[in-house]
């Protein structure tokens, strides 16, 4: 581990790793890192950025892109291919519209839209809910409890035994850390560019959701300006890499190869 940053594998071409929220990159893609490592051989880079995880240092969402920018220049391994999920997803995408020489292929696992305006808003607002919520003495972080264990018991229906843990990780999460990874998301969508985005190699995955969801709308929407296919499985939900990480690793490993033969 140096500077927070642990590279797995020796050689290979480089992936790099976006938790959503504010979460450790550390067991957040379970299998992920081994099944990169093993085939096609790939180097993977876990790191908490700023503000999120584990990272002793503080950090915005705005400061995101520069950060991942200059921690790829520091590992020297070239362009990298990033797969995030949720949040992570959105920053995926802010690394590839402001620094395009850094991405070589981008996988965007159920990303927070940051290429609309209006649903950037409401993540804004409800996360900030759950914060006030959480702050009223004893009953808050009670019900906040409660209902994350209900909500940790039905996701964990019939996953494999290291993503039921990654649940129960995920369910532990720190409000406050929370509320200040999606600081800002709300400004950056209405800046947002699609002609910003680099033509990589690039898989968008969706939740099992309507056709004409807002979010799935939003995400066929960045597809088209990448000019990449939008996947889902039966029964995909936000958290696909949990659900459905088999398909979400081959996935990754198909972004690779064509990452590599561009």
């Amino acid at each position: 581990m140096t500077d927070g940053v642990r590279v797995h594998g020796d050689d290979g071409p480089p992936v790099l790793l976006l938790p959503g929220g504010a979460e450790t990159t550390e067991g957040f893609f379970p299998g992920m890192v081994e099944g990169l490592v093993g085939d096609p051989g790939c180097r993977v880079v876990v790191h908490d950025r700023p503000g999120t995880g584990s990272s002793p240092v503080p950090g915005t969402l705005a400061d995101a892109a520069d950060h991942l920018h200059a921690l790829v220049t520091d590992l020297a391994t070239g362009p990298v291919v990033v797969v995030g999920q949720s949040l992570g997803g959105a920053v995926a995408t802010l690394l590839a519209a402001a620094h395009p020489q850094d991405v070589a292929g981008l996988v965007l696992l159920d990303m927070t839209p940051v290429n609309d305006p209006e649903i950037a808003a409401q993540v804004e607002r409800r996360t900030a809910t759950i914060a006030r919520a959480t702050a009223v003495p004893v009953l808050g972080p009670a019900l906040l409890r409660a209902t994350l264990a209900v909500t940790a018991r039905r996701m964990k229906r019939g996953l494999r035994p290291d993503c039921a843990a990654a649940v129960d990780r995920t369910m532990a999460m720190d409000v406050d850390q929370l509320v200040g990874a999606v600081d800002g998301l709300t400004e950056l969508a209405r800046g947002w560019r699609d002609d910003a985005l680099p033509r990589v190699p690039a898989a968008v995955v969706t939740a099992d959701r309507k056709p004409g969801a807002a979010i799935r709308r939003a995400h066929e929407r960045l597809a088209a300006a990448l000019d990449a296919p939008v996947l889902t499985w039966p029964g995909a939900t936000h958290s696909v890499h949990l659900d459905h990480p088999g398909e979400v690793l081959d996935t990754v490993r198909d972004v690779v190869r064509r990452s590599v033969v561009r």
